[in-house]
């Protein structure tokens, strides 16, 4: 296996060399590494060193004692990272035996032998078998399988990254019925429809444990959904938590949509604002998917550790922080497309939306999304004002 040295933060790491006529090099070379994915490693970096601080506030346990588990770990870049960059102890997992190998020479590399472990299990027999206070489950495509043992694992905290966006965003519908036991649309804004579907999912998995959740940071970025949880043990957490979860009611025909809450629900066919019917996605997570004083925090920690996506993770957590906690949000380009009206500066919609009394946020989910609690006949009035 022909390797060559990378540094993300300030580890430093031994990484396959993919042949050069591959279609996607990451999964060609005989130990996965994707270089596409390192502001997503980097937030987990701030995120977890965030989270940390939480634990230790507590008083309940030392730095020493908080275990860590990157349940798939390739090369063993994202919990090398954790252990070097954050300091508490990671245990590396992969079940191929090269992988395994790589991570054992990575961890020589960062002389991190006293705060850092290589195993080599099926991930889901890995996390039934141990209790750690952080599970960060990362695989290469849907992260369905393992939800249950995540779960049953998890003390504190559950980061999960999901990269099946088509099954999960409605694309590819019957897969994302399969995978993770709801029906999603593949509407204007199936990219927040992958990230409530997957916060269901997991919603339900924990509750099954009789755990609860609270989103502390979740994003969309690019090809990928990742969110991080803080784990509530408990049946008053665990129903409180299913209390978030409902059914999103959308109108193809008007773009009207609703959140209905709860997990056996009555809802009309007939649009209230169109007399369309309705379509109804669900079940999947209705509450915020985010906490405002957790993405301080994590901006906070930026500063503190060497970053070279820095300013863009900045920009993301802002945004995420920012958001209105409503479902779904709306694109300015698609109503505008529907009206025949040209496209103002987002600003400039969100602030007229608020002059006129309503609520308005910008998203992360693209430049041209927004939230808003006004009534989708208003929000039309206000695009067609504004393109005069």
């Amino acid at each position: 296996m022909i390797c060559r040295t990378i540094v993300e933060g300030t580890t430093k790491i031994s990484v396959p060399v993919p042949p050069p006529d591959a279609n996607f090099p990451p999964s060609a070379a005989p130990v996965f590494y994707n270089p596409e994915m390192e502001l997503n490693r980097d937030i987990n970096v701030a995120a977890t060193a965030a989270f940390v601080e939480r634990l230790l506030s507590k008083k309940e346990i030392s730095r020493e004692e908080i275990r860590y588990v990157d349940a798939f770990s390739a090369s063993g870049i994202r919990g090398l990272r954790i252990a070097g960059e954050v300091g508490i102890h990671a245990t590396m997992n992969d079940w191929s035996p090269e992988a395994f190998e790589l991570i054992k020479e990575n961890i020589k590399i960062n002389g991190l032998e006293e705060k850092a472990q290589a195993t080599r299990k099926n991930a889901n027999v890995l996390l039934h078998e141990q209790r750690f206070h952080i599970v960060d489950v990362d695989p290469f495509g849907t992260p369905s399988p393992y939800l249950d043992a995540a779960a049953t694992s998890a003390y504190s905290m559950l980061s999960i990254t999901a990269t099946d966006t088509a099954p999960l965003c409605g694309a590819h519908l019957n897969s994302g019925i399969r995978k993770y036991a709801s029906i999603p649309l593949n509407t204007e804004y199936h990219s927040e429809m992958g990230l409530r579907v997957l916060l269901g999912a997991c919603a339900r998995e924990l509750a099954k444990h009789e755990k609860g959740m609270l989103p502390l940071l979740s994003h969309v970025t690019r090809h990928y959904v990742r969110t991080y949880l803080a784990v509530l043990p408990g049946s008053k957490h665990a129903d409180r938590t299913l209390r978030s979860m409902g059914f999103n009611i959308h109108c193809p025909r008007c773009g009207f949509r609703k959140p209905v809450y709860g997990l056996a629900v009555h809802i009309e066919k007939e649009c209230p604002e169109c007399g369309g019917l309705t379509k109804i996605a669900g079940p999947l997570w209705l509450g915020p998917y985010k906490e405002p004083e957790f993405c301080n925090e994590v901006i906070s920690k930026l500063e503190a550790h060497p970053l070279n996506t820095k300013d863009k993770i900045k920009k993301i957590i802002t945004f995420c922080r920012d958001e209105l906690d409503i479902p779904m949000f709306y694109d300015q380009h698609v109503i505008c497309k529907e009206l025949g009206a040209s496209a103002t500066g987002i600003e400039s919609l969100i602030e007229a939306l608020r002059a006129s009394g309503f609520e308005a946020s910008r998203t992360h989910f693209s430049g041209t999304s927004f939230k808003t609690d006004a009534p989708v006949t208003e929000i039309k009035k206000i695009i067609l004002a504004l393109s005069e």
